[in-house]
């Protein structure tokens, strides 16, 4: 009966349209005064120890540093040396744009930074030299994603914090996944535009670019050299990758001026002040769920139903692919990353493995409507019709999807580069 009341007050929230923050709240309340000690004070209490962990320092940090990267040159250096080095490829300013965003996803962790700081040079850019305008738009959103999958990224320190998934391992596991959704884009772009025209290769120009962005092109490697090599861990990633950005934009490149770097600040706080408190509330109710066996008993109801662990996986699938197209990452890994994981983990599939499959699918979801946030923030910038940007992602889910596909069946791909085996 009682679980029946809680279903019908997170609908009656959602009806009303409120905030998933709310929702939250309430749901930890109805917990604790129905199934927990009783006492809404305990609420602050578990907050607090959710929040009291030191990998959470580097999520406002991520965000500064990809907030200072867009605010300066960095990715305009980047999509230089980029472009160069294309330059002989058929499509080679789509394959360039692939190529800067999987390197700008490297630094950023986050999915719109990477498409706006990217998107905004590349788009102007394809279209004076007369590529297809939804090709654009599609390899523009879609590199975008790359932001979430590439390491660091913000959901997968999120979704380490909510299942107690070592943020290290993902990030490392990221890489295989990365790299093959960039080598499945970035084809894609050699054959769609196979009947462009290319461009002789030329050193000098190559040069120049490298000259002017050697220090842009050097974070990545340090970040995640640093991360692969254990040298330093997600938190103090987080710290280099901020340190070096203010170095190479204030004093380097002096693209940044003392009074813009005060903005960048201000709007990262905003941006943390609309995050931590969601963040704290799903910690704090994950706490109690734990404590009441929740995630334990979902695992043997679902056990009952559900025997091969393909069928499980499929499901799974097909859920997280439609909550992508309602909720945006963070939120779904807040709401549904404390169930999934174990069960997934009962089927046998390791919860960095999960972690890696359900950012994935949650990936494609920023390119599905209606909630598919880069559809909505490129309507924006690039100031195109909602239902064109729609039509111009379908290819690129698909073969997001592929990618999707091929990591679950083969998900050394992703674990390799945790434990150095094929298995």
């Amino acid at each position: 009966m009682m679980a029946l009341l809680l279903v019908a007050l997170v609908l009656l929230l959602l009806v009303l349209r409120q905030s998933l923050l709310v929702v939250l709240l309430a749901v930890a309340a109805f917990v604790h005064l129905v199934w927990g000690r009783g006492q809404l004070d305990y609420i602050i209490e578990d907050m607090w120890v959710a929040l009291d962990k030191e990998v959470i320092l580097s999520i406002p940090m991520f965000i500064l540093c990809g907030a200072i990267m867009t605010k300066g040159t960095t990715a305009k250096r980047l999509i230089r040396i980029m472009a160069a080095l294309t330059k002989p490829l058929p499509g080679g300013l789509g394959v360039a744009c692939v190529l800067s965003c999987a390197l700008f996803a490297a630094i950023s962790g986050s999915s719109i930074v990477t498409m706006l700081a990217i998107g905004t040079v590349m788009y102007p850019a394809m279209r004076q030299a007369n590529y297809d305008n939804k090709f654009a738009l599609g390899a523009i959103m879609s590199g975008g994603t790359l932001g979430i999958i590439i390491p660091p990224s913000i959901p997968m320190i999120i979704y380490g914090l909510v299942t107690e998934t070592s943020v290290t391992d993902l990030f490392k596991a990221g890489v295989g996944p990365g790299l093959l959704l960039t080598v499945i884009l970035a084809a894609y772009a050699i054959w769609f535009n196979r009947h462009m025209p290319t461009e002789r290769f030329d050193w000098r120009e190559l040069g120049i670019a490298l000259r002017e962005g050697v220090w842009a092109a050097l974070m990545p490697v340090i970040l995640l050299g640093g991360i692969y090599s254990g040298f330093f861990t997600a938190t103090e990633a987080a710290a280099v990758a901020l340190g070096y950005a203010i170095i190479i934009e204030v004093f380097v490149h002096r693209e940044i001026k003392m009074g813009v770097f005060y903005d960048v600040v201000l709007e990262t706080s905003k941006l943390g002040g609309s995050l931590f408190p969601v963040l704290a509330v799903a910690l704090s109710l994950n706490i109690i769920l734990i404590e009441h066996r929740v995630p334990v008993h979902m695992v043997e109801w679902v056990q009952g139903y559900i025997s091969s662990p393909l069928a499980f996986m499929l499901l799974v699938n097909l859920l997280l692919l439609g909550v992508g197209c309602l909720m945006t990452t963070g939120e779904a890994i807040l709401v549904l990353a404390p169930l999934l994981a174990p069960m997934a983990a009962s089927y046998g599939y390791d919860k960095v493995v999960f972690g890696l499959i359900m950012i994935l699918n949650l990936e494609i979801g920023f390119l599905t409507p209606p909630v598919g946030l880069n559809l909505i923030v490129a309507m924006s910038a690039f100031k195109q019709p909602f239902g064109l940007l729609c039509r111009a992602a379908v290819p690129f889910i698909i073969l997001m999807l592929i990618g999707l596909a091929i990591v679950v069946w083969q998900p050394w791909i992703g674990m390799y580069w945790v434990t150095g085996k094929f298995s």
